[in-house]
């Protein structure tokens, strides 16, 4: 079945890009322009969420412009699971940008025009989250109703979308080196996010692509192999990253500094504290998840089930 005969109509694609789309480039693109006209006050934080309007924006544009000009027919992948699954993507961006800039943020800052830019930065934020959201609800019941089947709302899709953005976050507040290359037992945890993040994203654009059973072992095993690795990885990183990270009898601190590392105030940037422990977090959150997919692959092996058209 070809992408162009499962397409929406002119008039749909014309509907989507105007109630959806316009909606979506306008509050990633105000977000973005309030806090870099913040300058210098903005911070890591601020540039660290202005590159995540940046990317959501961009990407909704060229979605657009390809979808007005009707060119979806020209990828290699289904373009109705290229753009949905990008905006799962963007949902979990706007709303991670949303949650960190407030708390790490706005907090901080006295009351002014600067206060006031952040809040209505974040207000724009979440509203572009649910916008997002809004559109995977409405194609959902689009795809549902052409009896089509829709990759990304399987259990399966969900898990990988969930295993690729944790370990992206993760990357994220590891941007400064010195926060692990100073110990080989972290270098080896960064390791283990990269190569976990390579696998899911391998495995999840086998799917997209349609070409699971081009490979030489049943996908199911395949996958389930995959999936045990993975939790083994991350559990020797959710051990070692807060041992060598918060321990006392490593010369590490257990508690938040009192005063000295908590970033510069001025521009509002972490710390190297508060950022090794959002990794510890989002560690342990990314192996449920990775449990959650081993077991999810254990039972369709032990059943002999596939994913259904309306699995989800």
């Amino acid at each position: 079945m070809s992408t162009w005969s499962i397409s929406p109509s002119r008039d749909a694609v014309f509907s989507v890009c105007v109630f959806v789309r316009l909606p979506q480039l306008f509050s990633t693109c105000v977000a973005f322009s309030l806090v870099a006209d913040m300058g210098f006050q903005r911070g890591a934080i601020g540039n660290w969420s202005m590159s995540f309007w940046s990317i959501c924006f961009t990407i909704t544009l060229i979605i657009s412009i390809v979808e007005l000009c009707r060119l979806g027919s020209e990828f290699p992948f289904f373009w109705y699971n290229i753009s949905i699954t990008y905006a799962c993507y963007a949902a979990l961006l706007c709303l991670s940008a949303s949650i960190i800039y407030s708390i790490t943020y706005i907090q901080l800052v006295p009351y002014g025009p600067y206060r006031d830019r952040a809040i209505a930065a974040t207000a724009f934020s979440c509203i572009a989250s649910v916008q997002y959201v809004t559109e995977v609800a409405r194609m959902r019941v689009w795809y549902k109703l052409k009896e089509i089947f829709f990759y990304v709302h399987t259990t399966r899709a969900l898990l990988k979308v969930l295993e690729t953005f944790v370990a992206g976050l993760i990357f994220a507040f590891l941007s400064s080196t010195s926060l692990y290359l100073h110990q080989l037992a972290l270098e080896w945890c960064v390791a283990v996010y990269s190569i976990c993040f390579i696998l899911a994203a391998v495995v999840f654009l086998l799917d997209l692509a349609e070409w699971e059973y081009r490979l030489l072992v049943p996908f199911p095993i395949f996958h389930l192999v995959l999936s045990l690795l993975s939790v083994l990885l991350y559990v020797s990183a959710l051990v070692l990253w807060p041992l060598y990270q918060f321990s006392e009898e490593l010369g590490r601190q257990p508690q938040r500094p009192s005063n000295g590392d908590f970033g510069d105030k001025l521009t509002h940037d972490m710390c190297a504290w508060d950022q090794c422990l959002a990794v510890a977090v989002l560690t342990a959150i990314n192996l449920l998840v990775y449990v959650a997919d081993l077991g999810y692959w254990a039972r369709k092996i032990s059943v002999g089930t596939e994913d259904q058209p309306g699995d989800s």
